[in-house]
């Protein structure tokens, strides 16, 4: 046996009730070294538990390793503490052929050959890292790849669906109509004019719409009119005026920019009024699967078609997380209007409307420019720091749209100033990832006590118990529960 002690900065008594918990909050506090197999481990490893005699603890791999210790090969300390997971590795390295030449696979089993897996654990692995099944994310591939095609090609447009892994033309129309909210043909011609329509869908909330328009009270940015909403943008870099008119059916999109807008704005407009409304994410699973159960019926009646509204980009976003925590939503949109008056575009022409500041803009700010917006110190220097490490390319907002959910999280838990509720709102606000549970978010738990009729308000590991039915659709049943707040009783 290794004649080896305790690190002497590890109480034993104390390590060894944490290491009996198993909880993975303990997984990088302390390492577990096996003597008599000469292995040592994660907190939370499933082999078989050793006697307590012949465990010792060390703080980290350095320690395990001068003791004459070897990585477990079941629950890879190595892995972790290098931030490396092989499943993680091999579904991100298939998702980037995959949307590089959707053509190339042919469907499901192709991605299974690929990756070398089987059917059940390909599945799990697309569900944990990117919230989505292996058809749907291969769906939304090839209509990504046929879309940029359509408007920078005249190619014929059965070709282009072919190419992109399409084997009927039907099939791709219906999919395209979903995606887009309108068909290939008019978004070939996104820039005939000024203008463009998108179909909504039959049970669409336009008031949820209104409500996200409507939040900004001084009107820099954002604006409600009757039917017709407006978000002053920068699209491919220039600044412009967007606005929305509501119908029953659809809603008309007119771009109003110093100049004619470009193909490229127009794309991007399209982009970003699509994901303001929700419209490329379609509910109906989640609410097909609340509706089979009596217990959870009630979540989605009188809500059907609720979507997530996404924000208009990530670092919009992020802003709103980093001025919203611990204050009511009046006077964040109070302090994130001012921002966007300090240092946004002014949008020509416009009413006095500004677009949001980018990364590069807020960076050029100074702590002190914030404090007479009623900032405090600690949260100007959130927002400043990030919009630096964004701008130095240190952190890489944009590179985070296609990567695992996973790392989008170590990438954002990383961010000064952005807790694990920060984080998760992040991931289903401006990422649109399916599955997740901003823990700690004080309405939730407040929509969860009502819901299910407890007595008390539920904390962080009874809250996740209490979402484990609604997966894998926990963002949107969040959203459910957030509005169930405004019900009547």
């Amino acid at each position: 046996m290794i004649k080896v002690l305790d690190h002497p900065d590890l109480d034993r008594a104390v390590t060894l009730r944490l290491w009996h918990t198993k909880n993975p909050r303990h997984n990088g506090r302390f390492l577990v070294g096996v003597l008599t197999t000469g292995i040592y481990c994660l907190p939370t490893c499933t082999a078989r538990k050793p006697k307590d005699e012949n465990v010792r603890f060390f703080l980290d791999e350095d320690g395990a390793r001068s003791a004459g210790l070897r990585a477990c090969r079941r629950c890879r300390p190595d892995h972790f503490y290098r931030r490396f997971d092989p499943d993680r590795e091999r579904v991100q390295s298939l998702c980037e052929r995959l949307r590089a030449n959707p053509g190339d696979f042919g469907g499901v089993a192709d991605l299974r050959a690929d990756a070398g897996v089987g059917a059940t654990k390909l599945n799990e692995l697309f569900r944990r890292h990117y919230h989505t099944t292996p058809a749907a994310y291969l769906l939304r591939a090839r209509l990504a790849s046929a879309g940029a095609e359509l408007v920078r090609s005249k190619r014929r447009v059965l070709d282009i669906a072919t190419d992109a892994g399409f084997e009927s033309s039907s099939a791709f129309h219906e999919g395209f109509q979903l995606e887009f909210a309108m068909s290939p043909g008019s978004y070939r011609n996104i820039a005939d004019g000024n203008e463009f329509v998108l179909r909504l869908p039959r049970e669409f909330r336009s008031e949820d719409a209104f409500r996200m328009f409507g939040r900004d009270e001084d009107g820099c940015t954002e604006r409600i009119d009757g039917r017709r909403a407006t978000k002053a943008l920068l699209l491919d870099g220039k600044p412009a005026r967007v606005e929305l008119v509501f119908s029953p059916t659809r809603v008309q999109v007119a771009v109003f920019a110093r100049r004619a807008p470009t193909r490229s704005m127009m794309v991007a407009a399209h982009r970003r009024v699509v994901r303001m409304l929700g419209l490329d994410a379609d509910p109906g699973a989640f609410e097909r699967r609340m509706l089979r159960k009596g217990d959870t019926a009630r979540l989605v009646r009188g809500r059907r078609g609720l979507r997530i509204p996404l924000t208009a980009d990530a670092f919009e976003g992020l802003v709103w997380v980093i001025v919203g925590q611990q204050v009511n939503i009046t006077f964040a949109s109070l302090c994130r209007s001012r921002l966007i008056q300090l240092c946004g575009t002014r949008i020509p022409n416009s009413d006095g409307f500004v677009a949001h500041p980018t990364a590069a803009q807020v960076a050029e700010l100074d702590y002190a420019d914030l404090e007479p917006l009623q900032y405090s110190r600690r949260k100007a220097e959130y927002v400043i720091d990030t919009a630096r490490a964004i701008a130095a390319g240190d952190l890489d907002l944009d590179g985070l749209r296609h990567a695992p959910a996973g790392l989008v999280e170590e990438r954002l838990g990383n961010v000064r100033g952005l807790g694990p509720w920060s984080v998760n709102y992040l991931l289903m606000r401006s990422f649109g990832l399916e599955d997740c549970v901003p823990v700690g978010d004080v309405a939730l738990e407040a929509a969860l006590e009502r819901f299910f009729e407890l007595d008390h308000r539920p904390k962080a590991q009874e809250t996740l118990q209490l979402m484990e039915p609604f997966a894998p659709h926990r963002s949107l049943a969040t959203f459910h529960l957030w509005r169930s707040l405004g019900d009547e009783e």
